[in-house]
């Protein structure tokens, strides 16, 4: 984590940019279970999974958390692609008994590093990294309970990309980015254990073989954050790009063999970057 980069404020937060869709249906959790990288089947109530639904090459459609809720299930999606992901599980679905609804009218996203206290809103920690605290979908009403107001967004997110976190629509663009260059693997969204998913060949392919040659890393900088989308250079070489900044850490999608051996300083622009491969 680098100095300037404060990720303890603002600990109940409405993430405005999530949509809520409903799974209903007594085939709700296999249907869901064949499609994508992680074991639905395994979750409790009270827990929560993350998950990608992947084109045939492997690449991440879409990306969601899923939580168990009664008999159903709730998915936590980026809401610009809840009506897309809900035609494509309908496309999926042929005659299993799934109902797919879209609640985002009643129902809304936040998180809180604290644990909520007990209200009808469903509570989950968030799968990727216990720094990121819980998440919790309700009613706004039961929202306002934990305090959960928009405008701390950029907080959060500092907190995310101090942590290693990419995000799906801000990092990298959906149907352009593999599970492990996004980092599911560390980030419990891929379980390598489960039966076929769709894209799971080119998955596992990867992950035994060790072929990630990108991933996201954390990078620090003085001066101004460079702009998301900019070139990671060595030289004269483009080994990646930015993603997303906040403070004096960012997150870069960089080609990990071009790392290896440098001696020339890794830049954008004119800014020299200091790389982070740990996992924080």
């Amino acid at each position: 984590m680098q100095a300037g980069t404060d990720t303890t404020q603002a600990t109940a937060t409405l993430l405005t940019g999530r949509a809520v869709l409903r799974l209903n249906g007594r085939d709700s959790r296999d249907f869901l279970n064949n499609l994508v990288t992680s074991d639905i089947e395994k979750l409790q109530p009270g827990e929560g999974g993350f998950a990608a639904l992947l084109s045939p090459q492997g690449k991440i459609l879409f990306d969601f958390f899923v939580t168990p809720d009664g008999d159903g299930l709730l998915i936590d999606c980026n809401a610009a692609q809840a009506a897309d992901l809900a035609k494509r599980l309908g496309f999926y679905k042929l005659r299993a008994d799934v109902r797919i609804s879209d609640e985002s009218a009643n129902l809304a996203v936040a998180v809180t590093v604290e644990e909520p206290p007990p209200a009808q809103a469903l509570a989950f920690r968030d799968p990727r990294h216990p720094g990121l605290g819980w998440r919790v979908i309700g009613p706004p009403d039961e929202l306002d309970q934990i305090g959960a107001e928009a405008g701390g967004e950029d907080i959060y997110a500092a907190r995310r990309i101090a942590l290693g976190v990419p995000e799906s629509g801000v990092d990298f663009a959906y149907g352009d980015t593999f599970p492990h260059e996004a980092n599911m693997d560390w980030l419990h969204g891929v379980d390598f254990t489960k039966g076929c998913y769709i894209g799971q060949e080119v998955v596992s392919r990867v992950e035994h073989r060790g072929t990630a040659r990108k991933r996201f890393v954390r990078v620090g900088f003085t001066g101004p954050a460079p702009a998301s989308g900019a070139e990671v250079k060595i030289g004269d070489v483009v080994i990646g790009q930015m993603g997303s900044s906040a403070g004096n850490t960012g997150l870069a999608l960089l080609r990990l063999d071009r790392l290896e051996g440098a001696t020339a300083p890794v830049t954008v622009n004119e800014t020299t970057l200091s790389v982070h491969h740990d996992r924080a």
